[in-house]
């Protein structure tokens, strides 16, 4: 290199000799002295743009240089597979300098984590869920593992930071300070987000020095991208254009769903295409053949949910093809940095959508990046069922804690402002249970979460009742109860899992198996879904899009064919002077375009709750509504309402009062400010009535 790194010496010698780097990349050039300072940073890159070396690298150096002893540093990941796939990657570079890495989460065997509790890892690869099972763990003395740990370096953080599984995090990592009796050093690296210096400050959690972002601008300098928009209207046209475009090369095909996902993979091998597949309901085993034969193969495509969205290695990809749309530009720019890693290679995407609703949806999607619009990572308010959990997960960690001693673990956290009110509950209801001032773990917490030594506690987010599907002695994965028959055997409908049918032999209900063998009939998959509430940026586009503002990406001829017949079709739903309201008989329908947040938020505000209901594109009224009233509403307040039952799906909800449980999943549901926005706007009379 010409000039120095800045990196230890001993390191810098192998990224020249070893990985015969002449030169950092852009990000890791900038994060080494704000690294190496100790600061709390965000590291922002698009994707293939270095962020686990450009984290690593320096802080193996202060490791080295500052002569850290046993563990001291953790990489967390949102997933499994990220972990193992970069295990083999860190465990080098932390040999250079005579370093060990260890790799603990839930698939990983109790010899080996044996091991490295006798003899522990400098560096540990793990997830928050394993982390806390550790600390709680009777097995592990907690204490002496952690005492060491200077830095956590949280991979994928926006993919943290945006679900409950964020705020878990930082619970956890809390905890983990507490313990190590210093300030833990704390490194995002992430995709690009809207609002990096919020994202910094959130990962900070009670730590107080200012945060820093270090940015990657070398995205600006590529080549633009290539994106095309086509419209083929059917799964089946989706497979028969893939396998007759882009030949010899090797292609990622994004899906919707995991239902699509099956359904493309198995049309696409009736074409004689080589596909391999990919989603969180096939079985590790499965997954793993997938992407390994997918890394080695060529003139292939794998066909996967947003699985492979995240920084997995699967080889150099020629083209990236999107299946209908995703719900962000930030997942589309996940997508699309999948390509164009190769020098003198151009990032690209091709989006085939199946349906006027899918064209549409990528349509607005693509007007907003071309903008340069990318979604804020906002963590959801009011995780007061992780407060719940979080008690009584220190309650077995320590055995007992004083109720006055909470905040000296959490007291810096935003999401702890309603403990009080929770803590009174879990004592009064028997989660807790105290005495003379110290509590612990109480019979109500036993019966609830004790099966298994609490692992019902140990995790944050919640999955359905899914049934694993046996092939001989091999597992297949995993499907819904509600994608299988009645009755196994003859006439029953084949099924679809890893691509290919199968006929169901026999369904044990009592321990939650399917036996299947090869079946040469297309069969269906089917997961629970159901409506997805859309941001009202994206579906505001959309009606920008109708109203005639471009794609401002390539149409195809289909494409463009295809964009003229929506536009024809919702033409009475849209006005360039102002929302369009059309009567029927029976409802006046409001096209606001606000997302079904913003809808459901304004329907609370004016207390129409039991009357109006909602999508993402129109709010429906009774017939008799006077819309005025939406003009003087107040929604600075306004919470959706929300079902009792939907609590039932909120983990840990049965250690909350109901109203409170009720209340939380309300305000996570509220968008104020798209509702504010629908409110105030003109809204146009459409005269012509609807039968």
């Amino acid at each position: 290199m010409s000039e120095p790194t800045g990196l230890n010496a001993a390191l810098e010698y192998h990224v020249v000799n070893t990985l015969r780097w002449s030169a950092l990349r852009p990000l890791q050039e900038a994060s080494v002295a704000p690294v190496r300072s100790g600061a709390d940073c965000l590291l922002v890159a698009p994707t293939a743009g270095g962020k686990t070396e450009a984290a690593f690298f320096p802080t193996l150096s202060r490791m080295a240089d500052e002569q850290w002893k046993d563990l001291s540093v953790i990489y967390v990941t949102p997933l499994k597979a990220l972990l193992n796939n970069l295990h083999p990657r860190l465990e080098q570079y932390a040999a250079w300098l005579g370093r060990t890495v260890g790799l603990w989460h839930g698939d990983i065997g109790d010899s080996a984590r044996q091991r490295m509790l006798n003899d522990p890892p400098d560096i540990l690869l793990t997830t928050p869920e394993s982390l806390e099972s550790m600390l709680v763990s009777r097995r592990v003395d907690h204490r002496a593992l952690f005492s060491g740990v200077r830095a956590i370096i949280v991979d994928e953080v926006h993919a943290f930071a945006g679900g409950d599984r964020g705020w878990h995090l930082l619970a956890v990592l809390e905890r983990l300070q507490r313990i190590s009796g210093v300030p833990i050093q704390r490194i995002g690296l992430s995709a690009t987000v809207g609002n990096p210096d919020e994202l910094v400050v959130w990962l900070q959690g009670s730590n107080r020095a200012p945060g820093l972002v270090v940015l990657d601008t070398s995205a600006s300098t590529l080549p633009a991208p290539e994106v095309t928009l086509d419209f083929v209207g059917s799964v089946e046209n989706a497979a028969l254009v893939l396998a007759q475009l882009h030949r010899g090369e090797k292609r990622l095909a994004f899906c919707a769903s995991r239902a699509q996902a099956e359904e493309l993979a198995y049309e696409l091998r009736k074409h004689k295409v080589t596909t391999f597949v990919s989603h969180s309901s096939l079985s590790i085993e499965e997954r793993r053949r997938s992407e390994l034969a997918f890394a080695e193969a060529r003139d292939c495509v794998i066909v996967s949910t947003s699985t492979l969205e995240l920084g997995i290695d699967i080889g150099d990809l020629d083209r990236v093809i999107q299946l209908d749309a995703p719900f962000s530009v930030a997942s589309f720019l996940q997508r699309l940095g999948r390509t164009g890693r190769r020098p003198g290679s151009r990032r690209n995407t091709l989006f085939l959508t199946t349906s006027n609703e899918a064209f549409l949806r990528a349509a607005g999607l693509l007007r907003l990046w071309v903008a340069g619009f990318v979604e804020p990572v906002i963590p959801p308010p009011s995780p007061r069922h992780l407060v719940a959990q979080q008690f009584m997960a220190l309650a077995l960690q320590e055995g007992r804690f004083s109720r006055a001693s909470w905040r000296d673990w959490w007291g810096g956290l935003p999401m702890f402002e309603d403990a009080e009110q929770v803590l009174d509950y879990l004592i009064a209801r028997e989660f807790l249970a105290q005495d003379g001032g110290m509590l612990f773990i109480g019979p109500a917490a036993e019966k609830e979460f004790g099966r298994r030594y609490f692992m019902e506690l140990l995790s944050s987010f919640i999955t359905d009742l899914e049934l694993t599907v046996m092939h001989g002695r091999a597992e297949l994965g995993t499907l819904s109860p509600m994608a299988l028959p009645q009755r196994a055997g003859d006439g029953a409908r084949p099924l679809l899992l890893a691509g290919r049918a199968w006929k169901i032999i026999d369904i044990d209900w009592k321990r939650h198996v399917v036996l299947v063998e090869p079946d040469e009939n297309k069969g269906k998959s089917q997961w629970r879904s159901g409506l997805v509430p859309e941001a009202f940026e994206l579906v505001r586009a959309r009606r920008d899009v109708l109203l005639g503002e471009s794609p401002g990406v390539t149409l195809s001829r289909r494409g463009a064919e295809r964009l003229e017949i929506v536009r024809k079709e919702l033409d009475a739903m849209v006005s360039d002077r102002g929302l369009v309201v059309i009567e029927t008989e029976t409802s006046k329908q409001l096209w606001a375009w606000g997302g079904l947040c913003a809808h459901q938020t304004l329907i609370a505000a004016v207390g129409a709750s039991n009357d109006a209901n909602s999508t993402n594109e129109v709010i429906m009224w009774p017939a008799n509504y006077d819309l005025s009233v939406l003009a003087f509403c107040e929604v600075s307040e306004a919470v959706p309402l929300i079902s009792p039952e939907a609590v039932d799906g909120l983990k840990f909800s049965a250690a909350l009062p109901r109203e409170l449980a009720v209340e939380t999943l309300g305000e996570r549901f509220a968008d104020r400010g798209g509702a504010a926005a629908i409110a105030i706007g003109p809204r146009i009379e459409c005269r012509s009535r609807i039968a």
